[in-house]
């Protein structure tokens, strides 16, 4: 209980943390993204927002490490290149904008436009002529608009990747490439900010453990998975957590 005082957590809340941690890397470790939207999604009920952004900025750089012998070699590079340059450029814009827009009325327009695409992508939609290096970036710029005002920045270059078709193997490598380099510049801004305090770097500590688990558990479950089954999980899984996303604007 000695620990759990450092962590200002109670039993329960530190077993529901913990629970929430392996769900979210088995997510993670499936799909390639995820990781922070399941996160900030269920940790609401127990913490209070500010609290859990720090936690997961520390995360998301451990657990793209941990993915790293299991994507190795399935990265485009290119890509990632060109949608990481538009999140520079995108992420001081969010930042700005959140300043002075109500952080509600844009985590529902966000969520509506995830849903609506996702839709539309269950339906068949396809398009491999976005695959241009101006889309990337300008990709990579709204997601990190979006990143700055809501922390959902992975949800659109989701959306992209599934679009223009490509391997489900290469859609799972690159996304988890990408988020290492988005989370680590995020992280850097973070601490010069100050935003990380000593009670974050305590409860990331012991979930540290938990991550490898919850990578090895999804990659077993991609490893057994069809093209298909990847790209319905992906696509289902966007539009549950732009749905979880809208019943929090509205209880607010």
């Amino acid at each position: 209980m000695h620990i759990l005082s450092y962590l200002e957590l109670s039993s329960l809340d530190f077993v529901l943390f913990c629970s929430i941690i392996l769900f979210a890397s088995t997510v993670r470790g499936f799909s390639g993204f995820g990781f922070a939207a399941t996160t900030v999604s269920l940790l609401v009920f127990i913490m209070p927002a500010i609290e859990i952004v720090p936690i997961i900025l520390l995360l998301e750089v451990a657990i793209s490490i941990y993915m790293i012998p299991y994507i190795w070699g399935k990265i485009n590079w290119e890509i990632v290149k060109l949608i990481f340059l538009g999140f520079i450029i995108g992420s001081p814009i969010g930042i700005y904008l959140l300043k002075i827009l109500k952080s509600d009325i844009t985590h529902f327009i966000i969520s509506i436009v995830v849903i609506f695409f996702s839709i539309l992508l269950i339906k068949g939609y396809l398009n491999k002529n976005l695959n241009t290096k101006t889309i990337q970036i300008t990709t990579g710029t709204f997601a990190g608009t979006i990143n700055g005002l809501s922390t959902l920045g992975g949800l659109p270059c989701a959306l992209f990747l599934l679009a223009i078709g490509i391997e489900s193997q290469i859609i799972r490598g690159t996304l988890a490439a990408l988020f290492f380099l988005t989370d680590a510049y995020a992280l850097t801004i973070a601490y010069f900010v100050e935003i990380i305090d000593l009670k974050s770097l305590y409860r990331t500590i012991p979930l540290l453990l938990i991550l490898p688990i919850g990578v090895k558990i999804g990659d077993i479950f991609f490893n057994k998975s069809k093209e298909e089954t990847y790209r319905k999980f992906a696509l289902y899984f966007l539009i549950i957590i732009s749905i979880l996303g809208l019943f929090k604007v509205f209880l607010n």
